[in-house]
């Protein structure tokens, strides 16, 4: 029917058909009949089968009605008409010309686009843009085509390709090689930090709100580590030679060694203390060396122990109690070790150089160095070494083992800052696993000893110092007798960051303080109180006053750090600032009868308040803000006992054979 006939827009008379619009050439085919069936996919033309007679006859027929796709009376076929066969196969041939088209008329109709017939989806409509610019033209090489057929490469031409391929190859490699050191050194590093301090046994040990701290303001900035190494022979200790459970039950602190780095890391101090150390241990709460825990049961405070019992006793805690009294110094890390862990340490370094100038024989351990002179000893070698303390040839019993344990770790310490561990990742690798598997510890963690280190870095092993604790002697019970003042006197040093017998530092770490003027250039204006930090220390004989006088300076709005004693004594009440804190010192001394001031560049921003024995007992509200005061300028007046003469010593530089 007609109703099925789609109609078209009507064609200019005169246009070739193949200058005609596709849609109606669909609709007409070669006899010009509309409705024509359009042509099969797969691209084969289904002959009409009316034939080129119908043309004619059609040609002069009048149109159907609904009709509209007919294009009227058609004028008779000439010379230049072509059949729909000839129009397919003209526009086919590669090589065939198109002739130019006749003139178009001014207006021309619209014309509708018909989609090819295709079984695929057609894609969707796109926004017409701006295609990029071709990339060169290659000659195509022809695919599958025998190697025999292929044109022959010269020898140099088949160099340049080669390497052409080579350096691609290369440039991916080191391009992935880079992109996985980036991520494999940055992912592993703190992995293997943090897999580090999964390795340690964490054990309770610090006291670090103990009232025994003195000069905390002299210590800000500082770290404090309390070194011990155990004589437990308990696991894997009593496999290396150090004798049984039968033989010693228990875990005594066979070394103890105080660590102190200062505040601007420009040197290390390490004090060793005699294991018979005659000591007052503090109530104390019993320790299982074996779970590495606290029992729940107290021992009373007892005179005239042994500093070795008080580990025995009461373990890390008790130990660090009485370090922390002998001291003076806020003890912040906590690092123990069995003989087990100190023997690996040694083997995964290749062991330690040592020098003897004579042979070392133990009546217990036997031969430890049989011969003298200049050897590198292993872990087991080295455990004898720092453990023996009945060496006949040297008669000084603990003492003469303790100057082992210093050279020994002299030497170690050199082995290290000449890059032999450091710069070998098995050596240090396997030095850290055997650190962390045989140690327990509060307070330490990898990131921390590594930022350590590297404020360390520049520090010369002439800059670290070990130093004996000094004695008076033993009593009937072969203690110790500790000599008291001489103490006082080391630690003073050390928390002022004076210098020290033997040290060798690179430079001064802080300029000599200038004397302070008779009179104040300018004068001292009161500050507000609560913009000052105090430490008070006591340093009279009345106990409790240091806790009196804070309270009643708090009461003015003086801001209280810490309450505590002081290292020396003093007859005159002092207060002690730094280069920047004088109107401040001045401020609280005003508040203090009889009180004057004193220089003291290690207190940094804190003010200490140092009660001598002129102590009225009572305090008095402060200069105003603003108000002009003229204190008392003194010097030295809390300075503790001089470092003793004979003080046993040794620095990490000296090499010579002893």
């Amino acid at each position: 029917m007609g109703d099925d006939r789609e109609s078209g827009p009507s064609v200019p008379e005169g246009r070739a058909p193949w200058e005609r619009p596709l849609s109606s050439i669909g609709r007409t085919g070669a006899g010009g009949r509309s409705g024509q069936r359009p042509p099969r996919s797969d691209g084969q033309v289904t002959p009409d089968p009316a034939g080129s007679e119908s043309d004619a006859s059609d040609s002069d027929s009048p149109p159907k009605p609904g009709d509209s796709g007919r294009l009227g009376k058609r004028s008779p076929r000439n010379a230049d008409t072509v059949s729909v066969a000839e129009l397919v196969d003209k526009m086919s041939r590669s090589g065939a010309t198109r002739r130019d088209p006749p003139e178009r008329p001014d207006v021309e109709e619209p014309t509708e686009v018909i989609s090819p017939i295709t079984d695929s989806t057609p894609p969707p409509a796109r926004a017409n843009r701006p295609m990029p610019n071709p990339p060169p033209h290659a000659a195509p090489e022809p695919v599958g085509a025998p190697a025999a057929d292929r044109p022959a490469l010269t020898r140099l031409a088949m160099s340049r390709v080669r390497r052409r391929r080579r350096i691609r190859m290369i440039g991916r490699s080191l391009v992935s090689i880079v992109a996985i050191l980036a991520v494999a050194l940055t992912g592993v590093v703190w992995g293997y930090l943090r897999n580090t301090d999964q390795g340690f046994l964490q054990v309770a040990a610090l006291d670090p709100d103990s009232t025994d701290v003195v000069d905390a303001a002299g210590q800000y900035g500082d770290e404090t580590y309390l070194i011990v190494g155990t004589d437990t022979r308990a696991g894997a200790s009593g496999q290396v030679g150090a004798g049984t459970v039968a033989d010693a039950e228990g875990s005594r602190s066979d070394t103890v060694m105080l660590v102190n780095i200062p505040a601007d890391r420009s040197r290390v101090v390490a004090v060793s203390f005699p294991r018979d150390l005659d000591v007052t241990r503090p109530e104390c709460e019993q320790f299982d060396n074996v779970t590495n825990t606290y029992t729940g049961e107290m021992f009373p405070e007892a005179y005239g122990d042994k500093l070795n019992a008080t580990y025995a006793l009461g373990g890390p805690k008790c130990l660090v109690k009485t370090i922390q009294k002998i001291s003076g110094l806020r003890i912040g890390h906590f690092v123990g070790m069995d003989f087990a862990g100190f023997e690996s340490m040694v083997d995964e370094v290749g062991g330690v150089e040592v020098c003897t100038a004579q042979p070392l024989v133990d009546y217990e351990l036997g031969d430890v160095l049989p011969n003298p002179g200049t050897q590198r000893i292993d872990g087991r070698t080295a455990l004898n070494y720092v453990r023996a303390r009945n060496i006949e040839s040297e008669g000084n019993g603990d003492y003469g083992r303790i100057k082992r344990q210093q050279r020994f770790l002299s030497s170690l310490l050199r082995s290290a800052l000449s890059n032999k561990v450091l710069l070998d990742p098995g050596k240090l690798n396997g030095f850290v696993n055997a650190f962390t598997s045989d140690t327990f510890v509060e307070n330490v963690k990898t990131q921390d000893l590594v930022t350590l280190g590297r404020s360390l870095q520049n520090v010369d092993a002439g800059a670290v110092t070990f130093l004996t604790i000094p004695t008076t002697g033993t009593n009937d019970y072969g203690n110790e007798i500790p000599n008291d003042d001489a103490i006082g006197a080391i630690f003073q040093a050390i928390i002022d960051d004076l210098p020290l017998p033997g040290e060798e530092r690179a430079e001064p770490v802080t300029p000599e303080p200038t004397p302070p003027p008779a009179a104040p250039e300018a004068p001292l204006l009161a500050v507000d109180p609560g913009t000052v930090s105090l430490q008070v220390s006591n340093a009279s004989d009345i106990a409790g006053m240091a806790q009196t006088a804070s309270d009643q300076l708090a009461t003015y709005g003086f801001q209280i750090l810490t309450v505590g004693n002081f290292s020396g004594s003093a007859a005159q009440t002092v207060v002690r600032y730094s280069q920047d804190q004088e109107a401040a010192a001045a401020t609280v001394a005003s508040a203090i009868p009889g009180a004057a001031i004193e220089l003291a560049p290690s207190l940094n921003n804190v003010v200490e308040v140092v009660l001598g024995s002129n102590y009225p007992g009572y305090t008095q509200y402060p200069a105003g803000v603003g108000a002009q005061i003229d204190p008392t300028q003194v010097e030295g007046t809390t300075e503790s006992a001089p470092l003793p003469e004979d003080l046993s010593f040794t620095n990490a530089a000296d090499d010579t054979c002893a």
